[in-house]
């Protein structure tokens, strides 16, 4: 699912190598999904994507080691080109032997992860007379116990994640994009849903309000999913960046700066104490940059990035931006590039993902491609 096993855009892999021959890695397949800034989840062998072809969208799923269509899904769903390419924002979850998938438009779909068969579909929009945001829904599926819960609404959706039946939901005003994350708060489960105008944590058996925190952002772009660790939570968008310090009935702020360390959409990571991810809009330029978490010191930032995304891995971040992949090693002392390859053109918004020393990353038009970072023992 997005952001990988833990849910913070850190992969457990070691076995993966940065040391390239001068041309980059070996290219092992590349296809094309259809319109979209969908990423991609990897289990049982399998690629799950999504992207948009002449307004319709077509649900992936791939073989992971030669890139051929095992089975695909396809519903019609406006493109929605919206000062960018649209297309599908959302990344499937997988779970259990099943996918879960959710469109810009509101449809939510349950597939046999095997076949590609539907077990349920529902679509929440019209179902419950949602308003869309600008840009419509783009937080990717989180499932949680028997649930699936979404950021639709005032401040999340859930179904159960069996039948597709609404177990509960918020207002119907428009939500934010970022996915829900789930967190210990205080000795109990919560999620955090990252609202239009505020961080709402809801208890996730009832879609009950414990807390909220207000946070609003230029059209209400909150789409970076909030950091979690300890009783710590970190929020940055083209408004600033916030850490907060919460239980389960309450939040605080620790330190905020307006203006300061901007996530436009991709989340950061935090690695032993510090914070890396792009700094800036997709208007102008970006830095790649690190904060001390307790503090939100500036350690350093490298100047002219774009908006790309980004994962980590033994200490390192791998970074796709301007479709190059380029490895730079996470450490607060200064920015140190480790390898550069150009493994894509076009736009790329889109994080990629490490999965058993492969790397998987996607331009806007749909162009996926799967680069091998395996030792060279291992192939």
């Amino acid at each position: 699912h997005w952001r990988g096993p833990t849910r913070d855009g850190i992969s457990p892999e070691a076995q993966w190598s940065h040391d390239w021959p001068a041309q980059g890695p070996r290219m092992l397949w590349s296809t094309n999904v259809g319109t979209g800034f969908s990423s991609v989840a990897v289990g049982s062998g399998r690629v799950f994507t999504m992207g948009n072809v002449s307004a319709v969208d077509t649900i992936h799923a791939l073989d992971a080691e030669t890139g051929r269509t095992i089975w695909k899904h396809s519903y019609p769903c406006d493109l929605d080109p919206l000062y960018y390419e649209g297309g599908p924002g959302a990344t499937p979850s997988v779970a259990d032997g099943r996918v879960f998938t959710f469109s810009k438009k509101g449809h939510v779909f349950c597939l046999d992860a095997e076949t590609g068969k539907v077990v349920w579909t529902v679509n929440i929009r019209d179902e419950l007379a949602l308003e869309l945001p600008e840009w419509s829904f783009a937080g990717s599926p989180l499932v949680h116990g028997d649930l699936v819960i979404l950021n639709a609404g005032s401040a999340g959706t859930a179904l159960d994640r069996t039948t597709g039946r609404i177990v509960w939901r918020s207002g119907n005003s428009p939500g934010g994009y970022a996915t829900p994350v789930p967190f210990d708060a205080g000795g109990r489960t919560a999620v955090a849903v990252f609202s239009a105008k505020a961080l709402v944590a809801v208890d996730p058996a009832d879609g009950r309000e414990l807390w909220r925190y207000a946070w609003e952002s230029s059209r209400d772009v909150n789409a970076a999913d909030p950091l979690i660790q300890g009783d710590r939570m970190f929020l940055s968008t083209s408004s600033g960046s916030v850490l907060l310090k919460f239980t389960e009935k309450e939040v605080s702020t620790v330190w905020e700066r307006k203006r300061f360390y901007l996530n436009y959409f991709n989340p950061s990571v935090l690695i032993d104490g510090h914070i890396y991810g792009l700094d800036g809009t997709t208007h102008r330029a970006t830095a790649l940059s690190c904060l001390e978490w307790e503090t939100g010191e500036l350690k350093w930032k490298e100047p002219g990035f774009g908006s790309g995304g980004w994962v980590a891995a033994d200490g390192k971040l791998l970074l796709l931006d301007k479709g190059e992949l380029i490895v730079v090693k996470a450490a607060p002392s200064g920015y140190e590039q480790l390898a550069r390859a150009q493994v894509l053109n076009g736009k790329c918004w889109t994080a990629p993902v490490l999965a058993n020393g492969l790397v998987y990353a996607r331009n806007a038009n749909g162009d996926l491609v799967c680069v091998d970072l395996r030792l060279k023992s291992e192939g």
